[in-house]
């Protein structure tokens, strides 16, 4: 095996890629009701910005059943999951603590679906005081 070098490590994660059954109808509804940014959209993907990860809807016509749950990190899961139901969001699970570490901070996440009806989450951590 070669000498290899570590020229830059792996930062963090630069985008997400997710089909979609309807390009047109996800494009709004990720502009729209979850208020993501959109940045362009060329042929058959739309791109939006997650705070500087790049979300790629792609229309397929494959099952789309077996993808990844994206995460949608948030300052406060209370206000954001108040803001996506007047949006019109419905959520299976609203938010609930699901850790709390050693020196108080708490993990919450919350749960609903996209179009498809596949799972999405809102997650925050809250620091101790």
């Amino acid at each position: 095996m070669k000498d290899l070098t570590l020229i830059d490590p792996l930062l963090s994660i630069g985008q997400i890629a997710r089909n979609v059954k309807s390009l047109e109808k996800s494009e709004q509804w990720y502009r729209q009701a979850l208020g993501l940014d959109h940045l362009y959209t060329y042929t058959t993907m739309a791109f939006f910005d997650c705070q500087g990860v790049r979300l790629m809807l792609s229309q397929s016509d494959d099952d789309l059943k077996h993808e990844s749950i994206i995460y949608f990190n948030t300052k406060d899961i209370h206000a954001e999951f108040d803001r996506l139901q007047q949006r019109g969001i419905e959520f299976s699970h609203e938010p609930h603590k699901i850790h709390q570490h050693q020196d108080g901070s708490q993990e919450w996440m919350a749960f609903f679906t996209d179009l498809e009806g596949r799972p999405l989450g809102l997650m925050c951590t809250y620091k101790a005081d």
